[in-house]
């Protein structure tokens, strides 16, 4: 059993191969120089003659450092050795290994072959064809409003009957949604690059092969809003950083162009936080619509306020631990963070290889599974990901499920689903990994610097944002030993294993933002959909009334690859509940 990471190629006897460079081959001296080491020639130092010299500044430096790695347990001679072969091998390698890979940031040129495979062995037992679309519900007719505000919150389903039926075309669509974008974007700093001549133009391609009698399906002509580390040619990909504003990547990113396909009309990008790490970025920092007196949370910002407020009807966020999930339960929108590998990451900026996801934010769970079902699916330059057979969850019958809940759970969920057949049992996930937490910030901060080392070489961490975030992390990244990264991985696969043990239903409800379960979640790769499930005063009011709130929420967690059963139990509970259909108050106090 392995659930950990693999790799994905292995050339055999390549230690010692000549490296090649601009075609041209050569010998590696410095590996070479080592190898002689290795041999014991007269160019090896022996440790004999190490004792005798008396340990100097570098020695004692060393001596001195080794406890910031736990490792102070080194006499003289060994640390000389040590210095030595820093110096001959371990440094003159690191330098090649940068100039070969990490000059550009970002993460979105030669993946690492060390992939992570979140799939449990069982997980295979109800496989589908790979190429069986979603049977999406048959909506009655709308009527198309007579508003703006009414049109804006609408559902995907049924905004695209209103497009199929001919009621309201993509242009009229794009023209509500860039209106609102561009009269409450500013107010909730969640747009940065509005991509007006491009929504226009897929706005009439949508529209001109409706006129043909071609329909796409239920995306066809929908606008929507991208994260701003997903690649969209001719326009730039800020990341959220002031070191990369003005930054135009000339790719399309997977994911968009599954969404181009569909049909679907891109109108923004919107707020990551500066290199997805929180809701602060260079042009400020994204607000919540239900209280805009305070901060969306999370990187994924954008995307959610975005969807909160009405500005589009979906958008795509990401997360690597949290930046789906927070901003969701903080905007109380509803959102998929999909098992590891669903949806290939081509050309999407890259904190860790090993964790990050792409997942649509919405007005619904049935939106969620739309836009999953558009954007899933494997792509040659994200070597982790996987064509994953998921069942349609629109055809899930949840009274043959048996559902947990933790102590965390929102308890009318329980009660709402219960009522509709699934079988609730009191549930408790059971390991015993108590770093839990510190093995999710050692990979995703080490996965990190390595994809940012250049960007902290050049000293542009003096330039972030906001100097408690990433400076702080990666700087503290850099004392972490190549030994103890993989001790770290090698206890997230025992965890893996011990919550794959525990997982004795087909699902549970707990809390979508406690810190241990998002950690525990992610490095095991479980989905999770985030559902609003009511509201409740915020603390300290203004004077008068207001319609602020706090929203509340819950996660439905299920088995990697099980998607669609998180996905069920969240439409079966949003079908007779209407916590989901509330509209902020933007314009109001």
């Amino acid at each position: 059993w392995i659930s950990s990471l693999t790799w994905a190629t292995w050339p055999p006897k390549c230690a010692w191969l000549p490296l090649r460079t601009s075609g041209k081959s050569h010998s590696y001296n410095l590996v070479s120089k080592y190898h002689k080491i290795w041999k014991g020639t007269k160019d090896a130092i022996s440790a004999k003659d190490i004792s005798r010299k008396e340990p100097v500044g570098g020695v004692i430096a060393l001596k001195e450092s080794m406890k910031y790695f736990d490792a102070d347990f080194f006499n003289d001679s060994k640390l000389r050795e040590m210095e030595n072969g820093a110096k001959e091998f371990n440094v003159p390698a690191f330098r090649e290994n940068r100039r070969l890979v990490a000059i550009k940031d970002g993460g979105l040129h030669d993946p690492s072959v060390l992939v992570f495979k979140s799939s449990w062995s069982w997980s295979s037992k109800s496989k589908v064809k790979e190429s069986e679309m979603f049977d999406y519900p048959q909506t009655s007719m709308p009527q198309r409003p007579s508003n703006d505000e009414d049109i804006a919150f609408m559902s995907i389903i049924e905004l695209g009957e209103l497009i199929r039926t001919k009621k309201i075309t993509s242009r009229e669509l794009t023209d509500v949604f860039l209106r609102r974008l561009k009269r409450y974007g500013t107010v909730l700093e969640s747009v940065i690059t509005y991509t007006e001549d491009l929504a226009y133009k897929q706005a009439k391609e949508a529209d001109d092969l409706l006129e043909q009698g071609k329909y796409l399906g239920p995306l066809h002509g929908i606008p929507y809003g991208l994260k701003d580390i997903i690649a969209v040619p001719e326009y730039n990909t800020t990341w959220g950083s002031k070191t990369f504003k003005n930054q135009v990547i000339d790719m399309e990113a997977f994911v968009y162009k599954r969404l181009k396909s569909a049909g679907a009309v891109l109108v923004a990008k919107l707020v990551t936080g500066s290199l997805a790490y929180d809701d602060i970025w260079f042009g400020g920092r994204t607000r919540n619509p239900w209280n805009i007196e305070e901060f969306s949370t999370g990187s994924s910002a954008g995307p959610t306020a975005s969807t909160s407020a009405g500005l589009v009807p979906f958008a795509i966020g990401s997360e690597t631990a949290g930046s789906i999930t927070y901003p969701a339960a903080r905007c109380g929108v509803t959102a998929l963070r999909p098992s590891f590998g669903t949806v290939a990451r081509t050309g999407v900026m890259s904190l860790s290889e090993s964790l990050d996801k792409l997942g649509p934010f919405c007005r619904s769970a049935a939106d969620c599974a739309i836009v999953l079902d558009a954007i899933r699916g494997a792509d040659a330059g994200d070597p982790s990901s996987r064509e994953i057979a998921l069942e349609d969850p629109f055809h899930v019958d949840i009274t043959k499920l048996t559902v947990g809940y933790l102590d965390s759970a929102e308890m009318e969920v329980v009660k709402v689903l219960s009522a509709k057949g699934a079988k609730l049992v009191p549930f408790k996930l059971n390991y015993n990994v108590e770093s839990v937490q510190s093995i999710l910030n050692i990979t995703m901060d080490v996965d990190m610097l390595a994809h940012f080392d250049n960007w902290q070489r050049e000293g542009h961490d003096d330039d972030y944002e906001a100097q408690d975030q990433w400076p702080v992390e990666l700087r503290r990244a850099r004392l972490v030993p190549a030994v103890d990264y993989v001790q770290a991985q090698r206890a997230r696969g025992r965890l893996i294993r011990e919550v794959q043990e525990s997982f004795t239903v087909d699902a549970f409800i707990g809390n979508a933002t406690d810190w241990e379960l998002v950690c525990l979640g992610n490095l095991v790769g479980l989905p999770i959909v985030v559902v609003p499930t009511g509201f409740k005063s915020i603390e300290h009011p203004p004077k008068g009334n207001t319609r602020r709130r706090t929203t509340v929420t819950t996660g439905i967690y299920a088995p990697p690859d099980h998607d669609h059963i998180a996905l069920a139990l969240a439409m079966a509970y949003q079908s007779v509940t209407d916590h989901h259909k509330q509209r902020p108050p933007i314009d109001a106090n």
